[in-house]
Formats: C-alpha cells, sequence, structure tokens
C-alpha cells in the first residue's frame, strides 16, 4: 500500500512595492495590519524615508501567504493601499461580450487614483470612480459604468497590471486642518467655515469648481439669503438639488413661506399647505425657471440667483416629488449623467444637509475631490464617509448658520 503525501502547500510569496507619503498617511502600518490579518508574513526588504514635504517615502516588501487563494484575497486590500507587484507584468484584457454585461472576474475601481500597465507602460486611468471597470481601447483607459459597457470592449479581468496611487495627508496640514476629527462638533463651526473658505479660495485660484449640492432643509432654516450671496459673487460653479429645494425656494421667493410656514416669523400660513403646489403651477403658468425670471415673476431666491449668474442647476426628481418642476430630470440614469457632467473640474463640493444626493455625488467623485458635508444630524456625514468616501469631512451644525458665516468669511454680498 503506497502512503500518500501529507505535506503542507508551500507558502505562496509575493513581492510588493509602494510609495508616497506612507508615514504621514498611516499606509504604512495600515499595510503591516492587513498582511497580518490575512495571516500572512511579511520581510521588509528595501525602505527609504522622503526627506522633504515633497519627497515620497518608498517601501519594497515581500510577503508569504499560506495558499495562493489567501494571497489572492490579500493582494487585493494591498493594491487599495497603493502595493503594486512587482513582477505583475501588463493588465489582462477581455472583451464585453454584450452590452452592459462585463466579464466574470472585472476589476472594480475605486476612487483614488488608477494606472494600468499596457504595453510595458503605465497610464492613468481617466474619469476615476469607484464601482466602475476598465476599458482599455486606442491607447487609453477610461472607467466605465456597467451600463455603459459595450459588446467588444477590452475590460481590465484581475488584479494583474493595476497600481493604485491612494490620496496622501498633506503634511503642511493647510487644508482641512480640521480634519483631526472626522466630524467637527458645532463649538468647532467657525473654524470649519473659515477652513471651507481657504479651500474655496485655493480651488478658486487653482482653476477648478466649487460645486454645491443643496436639500431643501436650506430653505427651511434661513440659508437661501447667503446661499444667494455665494451664488452672485461667483462663490458657487454649479447647483446639484431635487426638485425640492427648487419649489420651496421658489415658494419662499414668491409666497414668503416654506412648506407652509411664514419664515419671517414662523408662524403657520392659513392654507399654507398648498403653497408649494401654486408655486409649481406659476412656475408652468411662466414656461419653467428661467421664463419665471425672464417675466420678471420670480425676482428673488437661489433658483433666481442662478439663472441670473447663469449658474447652471440640475434638478433631480424621485418618487416622492410633487409636481415636480419643469426641468426636473425624472430618469435617474439622466439625471446621474447631469450630475456627472457638471462635476468634471470639480476641486471642492460643498453638501449641503442632503443625505441622498451627497452620498449619489460621493460615490461619482475621485478621491482628490474634496467634500464638505454640512449637517445637524451627524449620521449623514458619517453615512457620506461609511460610502467610501474618504475625502468627505463633516460639519455638525445648522446649514443656515454655516452658510451665513461663510458667506461673510467670503465678502459675498
Amino acid at each position: 500500500m503506497i502512503e500518500q503525501s501529507t505535506a503542507a502547500q508551500p507558502p505562496v510569496s509575493e513581492v510588493v512595492e509602494a510609495q508616497g507619503h506612507l508615514i504621514d498617511s498611516h499606509i504604512m502600518e495600515k499595510i503591516f495590519d492587513t498582511v497580518v490579518e490575512f495571516g500572512a508574513q511579511f520581510e521588509v526588504e528595501q525602505f527609504s524615508i522622503g526627506r522633504t514635504n515633497s519627497d515620497a517615502s518608498r517601501l519594497r516588501l515581500r510577503v508569504e501567504a499560506p495558499s495562493d487563494e489567501q494571497m489572492e484575497q490579500l493582494m487585493t486590500e494591498l493594491l487599495a493601499l497603493g502595493c503594486t507587484p512587482v513582477n505583475s507584468g501588463d493588465a489582462e484584457l477581455k472583451p464585453a461580450e454584450k452590452d452592459c454585461c462585463a466579464p466574470e472576474d472585472f476589476y472594480s475601481t475605486t476612487n483614488q487614483r488608477t494606472q494600468v500597465r499596457y504595453r510595458g507602460q503605465w497610464m492613468s486611468v481617466r474619469k476615476q470612480r469607484m464601482d466602475a471597470m476598465i476599458v482599455v481601447r486606442d491607447g487609453m483607459a477610461e472607467c466605465r459604468r456597467l451600463r455603459d459597457i459595450r459588446a467588444g470592449d477590452p475590460v481590465v479581468v484581475g488584479m494583474k497590471g493595476i497600481r493604485i496611487l491612494p490620496e496622501a495627508k498633506e503634511r503642511d496640514r493647510l487644508a482641512f486642518a480640521f480634519m483631526s476629527n472626522e466630524i467637527s462638533s458645532e463649538r468647532q463651526v467657525e473654524t470649519a467655515v473659515a477652513q471651507t473658505a481657504a479651500i474655496m479660495r485655493q480651488v478658486r485660484s487653482d482653476g477648478k469648481k466649487i460645486i454645491a449640492v443643496a436639500g431643501p432643509v436650506v430653505v427651511h432654516t434661513g440659508g437661501c439669503g447667503a446661499m444667494s450671496r455665494l451664488i452672485r459673487s461667483h462663490w458657487i460653479d454649479a447647483l446639484l438639488a431635487g426638485n425640492a429645494l427648487a419649489v420651496h425656494d421658489i415658494e419662499s421667493a414668491l409666497l414668503g413661506t416654506s412648506l407652509g410656514v411664514r419664515t419671517q416669523d414662523g408662524r403657520l400660513e392659513q392654507h399654507g399647505h398648498r403653497n408649494h403646489m401654486r408655486a409649481i403651477n406659476a412656475i408652468y403658468r411662466a414656461g419653467g425657471i428661467a421664463g419665471a425670471v425672464e417675466a420678471g415673476r420670480l425676482t428673488t431666491g437661489v433658483m433666481y440667483e442662478c439663472v441670473k449668474a447663469r449658474v447652471p442647476f440640475v434638478l433631480a426628481g424621485s418618487l416622492r416629488d410633487d409636481g415636480p418642476l419643469p426641468g426636473v430630470i425624472t430618469d435617474m440614469n439622466e439625471a446621474q449623467d447631469a450630475y456627472a457632467a457638471q462635476l468634471e473640474g470639480a476641486g471642492v463640493v460643498l453638501c449641503l444637509s442632503s443625505m441622498l444626493h451627497s452620498i449619489a455625488v460621493g460615490n461619482m467623485l475621485p478621491a482628490w475631490v474634496k467634500i464638505v458635508c454640512v449637517d445637524i444630524n451627524p449620521a449623514v456625514p458619517t453615512k457620506v464617509s461609511d460610502r467610501g468616501t474618504g475625502q468627505a469631512v463633516g460639519v455638525v451644525t445648522d446649514v443656515g448658520l454655516f452658510l451665513e458665516l461663510l458667506a461673510r468669511k467670503l465678502g459675498a454680498e
């Protein structure tokens, strides 16, 4: 009788490299912790520390895992932390068999800067966003949503030939100095406003866009005046919202109420429950929001200022909308595309008390676009961050107060 070998499978090894501000951003310790969590071992082969603010640190690591399966799982995690296999070769491509259908083992993107190796050269992936595929065509690589995949598209599969460059914590601490706490308390609102204003000035000087994502709470908390001044002073380059913000802003401008409550004294207006429908009706009579402005029917408010300053706005509909207003996009795929078009070239996004739209926008953005998420409910900025939007900073305060302080800080008249 022949005895079968019971020798254990030899460990699987891989050599990876990472570079960047590995210490300041705590990336190196995350790499080590991840290896240990997966039951693997590591040996540091090379490590050099950047000596100046602009110098990157470099790490070369040999990792050993008990099996191919564990190594594959480990490499998936290490890749997201910016580790690249030394001998990875080119990315593997497979053609999509039909529209809206990627190969089974497609690579799913993060919102971090990503490169793919193609024909021996590393190329940057365009239109970076999370939860997408990478298509390589005509010497370029770009992110595509599943619904945009077409039959024959060469889709990146597996983990080979992919390099992720995580965003590093800025050593000079200029931007987002209040990031020491993920969600700042109301006592720190002045600091948060000052830092937000500084970032907006920097973004403007860099030639990038400032985008506002706003919910109807902006109207309910008396933030319309400050928001209007920011738009009028050209501090907002595009407004992304839903039907509700526009309806209640227009109701306030035409009838002096918000959800039937008088904005001047907070008292309920008699028969005020129908005022939002009266506002929608008035806009339909004028042929749209721009028509109401041109006709002199709409003379104040956020939507008025957008039209007068030629600031583009996108209004995305939902199941609960009344009306909705003319111009509201009720096809969600079309609304996503319209949002994404306005987000191109953004440097900072102000998410103002709108959980649904804030999460949606966060999912569309690459990691290097900063987000300031303002809400009185700390669960909202927490949910935005939990969705993988690591660049989001939460400010827990009344959004009307935040906008008023911000407008003053920026000298918006």
